[in-house]
């Protein structure tokens, strides 16, 4: 359960753009008093951090600079108080806050040394960057700097990029999309190339919404999508369109890759410990086959891990209101019934009701497995493994679990 809680905490953990833990706000000044003491022109820019190697921080990480004469913060859209009362319980029902917080210049790459940062000016008149100023200044005061998080739709991506709309209005154009079929399990993909694990966790939590194409505005829920787009956008101009960024420069320049760690040795990654899985119980099979006897204390082993995953779905399917949990076509074949399986097999007055449930389960999971490619959701390749070794262990017990299981024998004097 120990494991399975972590998988399922490290994949929501990674879909998050950054973290952190709430401290003391600096002292902003009023945006009437910052004019009166400084004349200087407001410069607004687009902060971009690369992914990093620890699984928080694998998509990157946005922010919106604001540099006023002496006043230079940088606005946080990714920072959560971790010590908050029921913090693991509110996030597993997706009832997560995260805040607005302005970070200044002197800790703004504080733990981000090894990434590389991007900062893109933007080429905002100067009406619009003292309305994102301001706006900026008062969402991130106490009352108002609380957001609830939604990982695919408002994170620290999202938020500036629909700040940038808001100051640019609607004669900003985004440049056209290279891959028009491209959807949020193919970039979430992409990000977990180096890290199997995280990979599998989110094929397994995440359900077929995440399989739907994506249009332009919606893939900037990545911070390198986002600056991407922003460096190929247009604003509307007195003389016609005009660049959106003015300048960009690097202050950190590391790998356009990100500080990422190596790929997941092949012999630890998810297909390996499907394939092995597979291999034990078909081991176990092929033994029981040839006594003519059943192995409870396998099944039992088995549908317990594939009912506890199974809770984990229902949960997700069922309470959490997490983006694209639901619907998901793993509680199909991971679901909590199967701790009926690990259960009813070792009573003998339940287990005619324990082989219907194996040939009903037998059934339903090969013909997920015929069938998938002809629905909506996409799976990782190690499901199937597991899958296999499901229907294997239920066939055995529909075919065998009738007889009289072997038990230790004693011998009368």
């Amino acid at each position: 359960m120990q494991r399975l809680l972590r998988t399922y905490c490290l994949t929501m953990i990674c879909a998050l753009c950054a973290t952190g833990t709430i401290d003391a706000a600096p002292d902003l000044p009023k945006p009437d008093e910052a004019q009166e003491q400084q004349e200087d022109s407001v410069h607004v820019s687009l902060v971009t951090f690369y992914p990093g190697s620890e699984p928080h921080n694998i998509w990157g990480h946005s922010e919106i600079r604001v540099q006023q004469g002496p006043v230079d913060l940088y606005f946080n859209y990714g920072v959560f108080d971790f010590q908050a009362p029921a913090f693991m319980w509110r996030f597993m029902l997706g009832k997560t806050d995260y805040i607005c917080q302005p970070v200044p210049r002197a800790y703004a790459t504080l733990g981000m040394e090894e990434r590389r940062m991007v900062e893109q000016e933007l080429n905002l008149p100067q009406d619009k960057a003292i309305m994102v100023r301001d706006f900026l200044w008062n969402n991130a005061q106490p009352e108002n700097r609380t957001y609830r998080y939604k990982f695919l739709s408002d994170n620290c991506s999202t938020r500036p990029r629909d700040i940038i709309e808001m100051a640019a209005g609607d004669g900003l154009q985004y440049p056209a999309m290279e891959d028009s079929t491209v959807t949020y399990r193919d970039i979430l993909a992409h990000y977990c190339r180096n890290y199997a694990w995280e990979k599998f966790g989110i094929d397994l939590v995440l359900g077929w919404d995440v399989d739907t194409v994506l249009d332009q505005r919606a893939t900037m829920f990545i911070p390198m999508l986002l600056m991407d787009a922003v460096a190929g956008a247009t604003i509307s101009s007195g003389d016609g369109q005009m660049p959106l960024v003015k300048a960009t420069t690097v202050p950190i320049d590391k790998s356009t890759l990100g500080n990422v760690r190596p790929p997941t040795p092949w012999y630890l990654s998810p297909m390996t410990v499907a394939l092995l899985a597979l291999a034990l119980t078909l081991l176990v099979t092929c033994r029981d086959w040839r006594r003519g006897d059943v192995s409870r204390w396998f099944d039992s082993i088995l549908f317990t891990a594939g009912g506890l995953a199974g809770c984990i779905l229902f949960f997700l399917i069922c309470f959490s209101t997490h983006e694209a949990t639901s619907p998901n076509i793993n509680i199909v074949w991971l679901h909590p019934l199967l701790l009926l399986l690990a259960i009813l097999p070792w009573f003998s007055k339940t287990r005619p009701a324990a082989r219907w449930l194996h040939a009903l389960n037998a059934l339903v999971v090969a013909l997920l497995m015929l069938a998938w490619p002809w629905q909506p959701q996409v799976g990782n390749f190690a499901f199937f493994p597991l899958m296999a070794a499901l229907v294997a262990r239920s066939l055995t017990n529909v075919m065998l679990g009738g007889q009289t299981t072997r038990g230790p024998t004693s011998t009368k004097h």
